[in-house]
C-alpha cells in the first residue's frame, strides 16, 4: 500500500514540475488561499440566514463551527498517527511545489482537505443547491495538496471523508439547543444581537408591511 502511495505520490509531483508555470503558481497560492472560498461561503450563508427561520439561522451558524471540530478531530489524529510528510519520506520524488512543511507537522490526514471536505458537507446543509459548487471546490482544494507535493494521494481521502463524516455530525448534534439559543438571541432588546441573528423571515412580526410600501 505504501508503495502504491508513493507511485501515485511520484507520477502527480511529476506532472506538476511539468505543467506550465502559471498553474504551478496557481496551485501554489491556491493550495492555501482556496480555504479562503469557504470562508466567505459560510459569511454569505450567515447573511442570508438573517432572514431565514431560527432553525436556517442556527444551521448557518453551526456551519463553520462544525468545519472547526472536524479540523480539531484531525489536528488528533495527526499526532497518534505520526506520519511523515511524502516531501521529505519519498526518496526520488520531485521537489515540492511548496515549502514542505517543518519536522511533526504530520501528514495524515491532511488538515486541508479535512476542512475542505467538512466546509462542503456543512454548507450543504445550510443550502443544498451549494453542491454543485462545494464538492468540486473541495476536490479540488484536496488534490491541489497532493499535486504541491505535501500529502500523500492518500492522506487527502481520508482527511474529505472525514471533514464529510464529522461536520454534517456536529450539525445534527447541536441544531436543537443552537435553535433554542438563537430563538432567545432573536428575542433580544439589544441593538447588535439583532443584527447579528437578523429578523427572520421578512413577513415575520411585520403585519403591516405590506401596507407601508403603498
Amino acid at each position: 500500500m505504501d508503495f502504491v502511495n508513493s507511485g501515485l505520490y511520484r507520477d502527480i509531483t511529476d506532472h506538476a514540475h511539468d505543467a506550465p508555470a502559471w498553474l504551478r503558481h496557481t496551485a501554489e497560492i491556491g493550495t492555501e488561499a482556496g480555504l479562503l472560498v469557504f470562508v466567505g461561503l459560510f459569511a454569505l450563508g450567515w447573511w442570508r440566514a438573517r432572514h431565514s427561520d431560527t432553525r436556517a439561522f442556527a444551521i448557518a451558524v453551526l456551519a463553520p463551527l462544525a468545519a472547526a471540530v472536524a479540523y480539531v478531530c484531525s489536528e488528533v489524529l495527526k499526532s497518534v498517527v505520526t506520519e511523515e510528510r511524502p516531501c521529505r519520506a519519498v526518496t526520488g520524488a520531485a521537489p515540492s511545489l511548496a515549502e514542505c512543511p517543518p519536522y511533526g507537522d504530520w501528514s495524515f490526514p491532511s488538515n486541508h482537505a479535512t476542512i475542505a471536505g467538512a466546509s462542503a458537507a456543512a454548507l450543504v446543509l445550510v443550502r443544498r443547491t451549494l453542491i454543485l459548487l462545494t464538492a468540486p471546490l473541495a476536490l479540488l482544494a484536496a488534490f491541489s495538496r497532493v499535486f504541491v507535493g505535501v500529502h500523500y494521494p492518500h492522506d487527502v481521502v481520508a482527511g474529505l471523508l472525514l471533514g464529510a463524516a464529522v461536520a454534517p455530525a456536529v450539525v445534527a448534534l447541536a441544531t436543537r439547543p443552537a435553535t433554542r439559543l438563537a430563538g432567545a438571541v432573536r428575542g433580544s432588546t439589544a441593538p447588535v444581537m439583532r443584527w447579528i441573528t437578523g429578523p427572520g423571515p421578512r413577513s415575520a412580526g411585520l403585519p403591516h408591511a405590506s401596507h407601508r410600501r403603498r
